[in-house]
């Protein structure tokens, strides 16, 4: 065999180690969420048996506004986390941190560091070389595209927390509330709140921690040996 096949070989043979890293979290996410949608279920039920309501099955709970809204509220603080990020790592520096740019490259940086326009490689995205609209659109897919999953999980969590809502205040005899009103709620924002505030302090620390601490071939750390002023540098 040739070289060249050798490599083509290697290529096919290779996709699930090419994908690990997407495949492995994926998988992960969804004995996760299998998971979840088991303890939830029981935890669901409990409560039923507490106020001497009739126990459901699993598959009923998956199509519940309790299950929907518990699965969204964790998606949109994680959507809103990257989109922060992605945002924020732009102009905002930590001196020390893998996770910043260097401290002399604040801001959105010039064509020719970002490889668009005329600038743009053979091997750049077709968008990158374009000098009108779409290249705009495209130097800013990742958070539009991060901020918009935000916004329709939040969405989502509103409307399937207002039916959990409303189907426990049915429960205890009191009346429904509007979508609106339940914007407006202690329990909408608490569930909001508290996810928020968790992925911010995760940010936070990770910034920092990378200054000092490293795991050896990770690109989210230094170089083992890079000293801590060392800032932007990837192992």
């Amino acid at each position: 065999m040739t070289p060249d096949g050798a490599h083509r070989t290697g290529h096919r043979g290779g996709f699930w180690r090419s994908n690990s890293l997407t495949l492995t979290f994926g998988g992960a996410f969804l004995v996760v969420l299998a998971a979840q949608a088991v303890a939830g279920n029981a935890e669901f039920n409990e409560q039923l048996a507490v106020e001497g309501l009739q126990r459901i099955g699993l598959g009923p709970y998956l199509m519940s506004s309790d299950f929907a809204v518990d699965v969204t509220e964790n998606w949109q603080s994680e959507f809103l986390q990257f989109f922060l990020y992605v945002y924020g790592t732009v102009y905002l520096l930590q001196r020390g941190s893998p996770e910043s740019k260097p401290l002399d490259r604040v801001g959105i940086e010039s064509e020719r560091d970002q490889r668009v326009g005329e600038h743009a490689t053979p091997e750049s995205p077709r968008w990158a070389a374009d000098k009108g609209r779409r290249q705009s659109v495209y130097a800013h897919s990742l958070g539009l595209v991060m901020a918009g999953l935000f916004l329709l999980s939040w969405l989502a969590q509103s409307v399937a927390g207002t039916a959990a809502h409303n189907e426990m205040r049915l429960r205890q005899l009191q009346d429904p509330v509007s979508w609106a009103s339940y914007l407006g709620s202690a329990d909408f924002w608490s569930r909001s709140l508290q996810n928020w505030q968790s992925e911010l302090v995760a940010v936070a620390s990770m910034a920092v921690l990378s200054v000092y601490l490293r795991q050896r071939g990770s690109p989210e750390s230094k170089p083992v040996g890079s000293p801590h002023h060392a800032t932007g540098v990837e192992g």
